[in-house]
């Protein structure tokens, strides 16, 4: 996927959502947003527990290596739509954020 594809995928999935939740203000899509985040990052950590086989049996039983690749993915995809609704250029905000690293002295 291109960086072009995914951010066509947030608009149409980020208007996608605003229909669906029509009677949600900016404010109330952010903060749902952020729950969705806590959630999707939960899930990843679960996700992560099993791959390291950190988990009980009943969990174990029903863990697929795709799984991990999914949570990353809606950790991702979340993300990038509480960037959308807050106004985040995460582009931008990413090549800010590398030059700071960059530029750390170890």
């Amino acid at each position: 996927m291109t960086w072009e594809e995914l951010l066509q995928f947030i608009d149409a999935e980020d208007e996608r959502i605003k229909a669906k939740f029509a009677s949600y203000d900016n404010e109330k899509r952010i903060l749902a947003r952020t729950v969705k985040l806590g959630e999707e990052t939960g899930e990843l950590c679960n996700a992560v527990l099993a791959f390291l086989n950190d988990q009980r049996p009943e969990k174990l039983n029903n863990f697929k290596q795709e799984h991990l690749a999914h949570e990353f993915a809606d950790v991702v995809i979340t993300t990038f739509m509480l960037a959308k609704s807050a106004g985040v250029d995460v582009g931008q905000a990413l090549k800010d954020k590398i030059g700071i690293i960059k530029n750390r002295v170890l």
